[in-house]
């Protein structure tokens, strides 16, 4: 069968977005371990230097800069290999409240359990949520906020004064009794019986309360407020008004619900964004961090393959895909189509997130990838598992090494070829490279922010599609 592929550089690694389902496909790519050696340096996490400006660029008027969370940390300098070990913590936590929400919203009892994290907490180490955020202004006149962004959560709020429990956060608190267009929601209005919580009352105003897979939350009052995305106002969102909130948000001043949820902040500019929008994680080393785009003109780039979005009704502030199998080095990896289905109950299916670093998959799923990559790749040298990772290499004696592709396969033919430095990533600072795949337990795939580095990703909610494309960070 003849395929069409569209082959895109990213960086000195090729990356491939073949349209149909195929047996031509390139079976090895070029890692470049020594473009990774940036690991070796102690990272400057200080939040009050490297922060960027709210600026919109390119051609957009609706397109943010993203923001590590690595940068809004308050501890300054540290280790790669200390980030690293931070962020499969908030991983681990991160994939234990997906599967309690999971398990809470199956109308079936299900077996959602997590056998993931292996390493021992890092002293004196609290985090959070969050990977990502953007600054917005909030308000009128709008006062700039940085905000986590979440594709898993439908509500968007902000501490607000005047604040009974609050933690710690890079800007001033919110005040609205300094914005002119901050209004209440009562209790009786639509949008609180929107809440996934469905809204309390209290003093005729509506009350929201969320809570996170690590325990934090945000409790408060439901209200219309505008926000300012650059250059571009959007008038009477609803967002909460945080009072009591607890938790660690990397020093952010709330959240940002791109869910899929009508609540979501997505739902929500339907009408002046088409239910389009879309983001792109910067690859390692590329000196940005990405950028999220709102609005049908933007965050499509020429040559996207696209893909089915799944609806779950029991679930539906998650973005389903129709994954239905796994390659290595061109070749369909033997997994039945049925391992990664959405079953009528709620359970399994395989979602896109961005606040899960690894991509998570069905034990036989994993097991067999891994099979087949370690088949192909006999001539390297093996290395010690490293936390949640069982295969591992040392790599410190190559300057580059081929190493077999990995794609994913979605229903009704496309397929998404991985760059090489999204699935095969540096762990610690003496060249020992894992493969950033996991399993899990519970039959739900995860594509984590780790191999959705350096693709442009959208969303069309209202035809329910999913595109990848070439990298636009």
């Amino acid at each position: 069968m003849a395929v069409k592929m569209i082959k895109i550089a990213i960086s000195s690694i090729a990356f491939l977005l073949a349209l149909s389902a195929g047996s031509n496909a390139i079976n090895f790519q070029s890692l470049s371990v020594h473009e990774l050696a940036y690991t070796t340096h102690e990272i400057d996490t200080s939040h009050s230097t490297q922060l960027p400006s709210n600026s919109i660029y390119k051609k957009h008027q609706m397109t943010l800069q993203l923001v590590h969370r690595d940068k809004m940390s308050i501890h300054g300098k540290k280790t790669y290999w200390h980030l690293f070990q931070e962020q499969l913590i908030r991983d681990s936590k991160r994939l234990a409240g997906l599967y309690r929400q999971l398990k809470n919203s199956s109308s079936r009892s299900s077996s959602y359990e997590l056998h993931d994290f292996g390493s021992a907490v890092v002293s004196g180490v609290e985090e959070g949520i969050g990977e990502y955020f953007v600054k917005i202004g909030i308000g009128s006149p709008p006062v700039d906020q940085y905000m986590v962004v979440d594709t898993g959560s439908d509500v968007t709020w902000v501490q607000c004064e005047p604040c009974t429990n609050c933690y710690n956060q890079a800007d001033p608190i919110f005040d609205p009794a300094g914005s002119a267009s901050f209004t209440r929601i009562s209790c009786g209005s639509v949008a609180c019986g929107l809440l996934d919580q469905a809204g309390k009352c209290g003093s005729g105003q509506c009350q929201y309360e969320v809570t996170y897979e690590d325990g934090s939350y945000t409790k408060g009052t439901l209200a219309l407020e505008n926000l300012k995305f650059g250059s571009t106002e959007v008038e009477n969102v609803a967002i909460g008004c945080g009072h009591h909130n607890l938790g660690l948000f990397a020093w952010a001043s709330g959240l940002l619900g791109l869910g899929g949820g009508v609540m979501s902040l997505v739902g929500q500019l339907g009408s002046q964004t088409g239910g389009a929008f879309g983001y792109c994680l910067a690859s390692p080393g590329s000196g940005s961090d990405g950028s999220l785009v709102f609005g049908r003109d933007a965050g499509i780039p020429t040559g996207a393959i696209w893909v089915p979005l799944v609806r779950n009704p029991l679930n539906p502030r998650f973005y389903y895909v129709g994954l239905v199998g796994l390659g290595v080095g061109g070749v369909r990896v033997v997994v039945p189509e049925e391992v990664f289905q959405l079953s009528e109950y709620g359970d399994g299916g395989a979602i896109l997130d961005t606040g899960t670093a690894v991509t998570r998959l069905p034990v036989r799923a994993y097991e067999n990838l891994r099979e087949a990559f370690v088949n192909s790749t006999i001539g390297f040298p093996r290395a010690d598992s490293v936390s949640l990772f069982d295969t591992c290499y040392d790599l410190s004696g190559f300057g580059t090494v081929r190493v077999p592709t990995i794609s994913f396969f979605f229903s009704n033919g496309p397929e998404l070829t991985l760059p090489a430095k999204n699935y095969l990533i540096p762990v610690d600072v003496h060249g020992t490279f894992c493969l950033a795949f996991a399993p899990s337990d519970s039959g739900l795939s995860i594509v984590g922010n780790i191999q959705q580095k350096g693709i442009q990703v959208s969303f069309d909610t209202v035809n329910g599609l999913a595109g990848f494309g070439p990298d636009t960070c």
